[in-house]
């Protein structure tokens, strides 16, 4: 007798509980957006955003594919730091601009020095692709030089409505990823400047 009157009063708690997330889900879906897709270290986005000129919700969709937020991310083939840039480049970039004592090791391990040599690569792959975000994102997964030939020698055109002309599947993934959580971020976050 006593498993048939839990029964209902479970069912009632389960009903309730499924009616408030439907109403979170109609009343709040920014709310709950937020929480399926978070942005930690805005304030470092932010500072560098402006620091570079690039837009905000694309650096945090750059680390979002990245290393999803993590400062100290090593990936398998050797790409550092919540930004995942490869220490040759991060040490390249570093000569590129005074960036006080920021250091390769840094990069690859706390978020604002990853964060700021990310967003200074962005910002040079920006100018390098004359503000072409999809051309840009490619290069920053598959390298300036190797974008820069599939665009010489006609084997991807550079729009994002042929991505799927991209040789290297890691690379049309990721810009479809990041540009993913671009849209994401920018219906979310929409008064981040």
């Amino acid at each position: 007798m006593s498993k048939k009157r839990t029964r209902p009063k479970r069912k009632r708690w389960f009903l309730a509980l499924f009616l408030i997330v439907v109403a979170l889900l109609f009343f709040r879906s920014e709310w709950l957006g937020k929480m399926v897709y978070p942005i930690q270290y805005q304030e470092e986005i932010q500072s560098n955003a402006d620091r570079y000129a690039v837009d905000p919700r694309l650096i945090a969709a750059v680390i979002r594919v990245e290393s999803n937020f993590e400062p100290d991310a090593v990936s398998p083939k050797g790409a550092i730091g919540i930004m995942q840039i490869m220490p040759d480049t991060a040490e390249w970039i570093l000569k590129q601009e005074d960036f006080g004592s920021i250091t390769t090791k840094q990069a690859g391990e706390r978020a604002d020095a990853g964060i700021r040599l990310g967003a200074w690569y962005l910002k040079e792959l920006l100018r390098q692709f004359d503000g072409d975000p999809v051309k840009s994102l490619a290069a920053y997964n598959a390298g300036p030089g190797k974008v820069k030939q599939w665009l010489r020698e006609g084997t991807w055109d550079g729009r994002e409505e042929s991505l799927s002309d991209i040789p290297y599947g890691e690379t049309r993934r990721y810009v479809q990823k990041v540009l993913f959580y671009r849209k994401k971020y920018d219906e979310l976050y929409d008064n981040w400047s």
